[in-house]
């Protein structure tokens, strides 16, 4: 007996989906992946006097220096402690070379003020210690400005794409300086800031570093996909977004504001283990209710979900919490509570739930119409998705708990 031509149009979709996943996931998971992010405390001790401490991935520290700079020793010394995964060997590889560091370091973040260079000089040794999941440096630099005026521009170059290491290098910047305190967000796009800076372009900013955070994020990204395949009519995928939005809103601005600390040794790997739970639910309805998946059972309550409907949102809002702690510690930032800080945070979740809202809008219409034109292709595409989904949270699970 001939297939029946719907069938054909869900296994047709349902394979490109995965050929789409397929070519996301083709690289194995990196210490930074394809981007790094910087992190950078500025402040002010005293009237024309600037004290920077960043924090930067070490092995791209010691590719990047070595490069620029010429000193094949760094090279070789840097990747050997590396490889011996001693921090404190680590340190003493780029304090034996302090001047390659400081000369590829000092050119790309700089301090003006009063439109003129602030001169730097290397505080102390260096300090290496793990940071999400890899080795960070510590480098503290002190400026000394020539002209003591009421504004400073803060400008970062690090790790440019030129460099043809990583790409897209956002550096998140903390800042009290001249009366004003707050969080900055550059990028090769907007590689500077000024003390003098509207409110609305650091709102923008924070608005575009949410947005592509969230395009940026496979881990991310996979979960909606999840959320999305295993949402049966438009209310449940409402409530999930919503729930998932909720949760992770209220975790994202506790940690970000310090309110609440937990290791990334906890969130990366339970962040990978939820986009394999929530893909696994939709295959477990799948192997449960066969062709009647998608469809409801016994309905109840104001929102006239099933029981597998509202345990789903359960999970989805335990995990949702978890993401959140995920956002807050990719933005980096660790200072007191301020409504300035609380601002910026919310525009940056902002721009989360702009892509977010996105991606429903274009996936979640075509697994509906699909599922409306014939159940079976729907389970076919719905689940194939699910099935890749849940393979890479597995995989990313793994890696993470074992470190891998």
């Amino acid at each position: 007996m001939p297939s029946h031509p719907r069938h054909h149009h869900g296994l047709a979709l349902a394979c490109a989906l995965a050929a789409l996943l397929a070519w996301f996931t083709a690289s194995p998971a990196q210490a930074h992946g394809f981007s790094s992010v910087v992190y950078a405390t500025v402040t002010a001790p005293e009237r024309g006097h600037v004290r920077a401490e960043l924090a930067l991935e070490y092995d791209l520290l010691v590719v990047s220096a070595a490069d620029a700079q010429h000193d094949d020793a760094l090279f070789q010394d840097g990747t050997a402690a590396f490889d011996d995964g001693d921090p404190t060997a680590q340190a003493g590889a780029l304090d034996a070379h302090a001047a390659t560091v400081l000369g590829y370091v000092a050119p790309r973040f700089t301090v003006a003020s009063g439109g003129q260079a602030c001169t730097p000089a290397q505080v102390g040794d260096v300090t290496v210690a793990p940071r999400d999941g890899v080795p960070y440096v510590t480098l503290v630099l002190d400026l000394t400005c020539p002209v003591a005026s009421g504004s400073h521009e803060v400008t970062s170059t690090l790790f440019p794409d030129t460099e043809g290491y990583v790409r897209g290098t956002r550096t998140i910047v903390t800042y009290d300086l001249d009366l004003q305190h707050g969080s900055a967000a550059l990028d090769a796009g907007q590689p500077s800031f000024s003390t003098e800076q509207s409110t609305v372009e650091r709102f923008w900013e924070f608005f575009k570093l949410g947005a592509e955070h969230l395009l940026g994020g496979l881990d991310h990204i996979l979960f909606l996909l999840a959320v999305i395949a295993g949402s049966r009519r438009l209310r449940e995928i409402v409530l999930a977004a919503t729930t998932f939005t909720l949760a992770h809103s209220v975790t994202f601005i506790l940690a970000a504001t310090g309110l609440v600390h937990v290791s990334a040794a906890f969130v990366e790997p339970t962040i990978a283990l939820s986009i394999a739970v929530v893909a696994g639910w939709h295959l477990w309805q799948i192997r449960r209710r066969g062709v009647h998946a998608g469809e409801l059972e016994v309905a109840g309550g104001p929102f006239s979900l099933d029981r597998a409907g509202w345990v789903r949102l359960g999970v989805v809002f335990c995990f949702g919490l978890v993401h959140g702690l995920g956002f807050a510690g990719a933005l980096g930032i660790d200072e007191p509570w301020s409504w300035a800080l609380l601002w910026s945070l919310l525009v940056f979740n902002v721009g989360l739930e702009v892509v977010q809202l996105g991606i429903i809008a274009v996936v979640f219409p075509l697994l509906s119409l699909l599922r409306h034109r014939s159940a079976r292709a729907g389970l076919w595409a719905t689940g194939t998705l699910s099935a890749v989904v849940a393979a890479m949270g597995l995989l990313w699970f793994v890696e993470r708990v074992t470190g891998a």
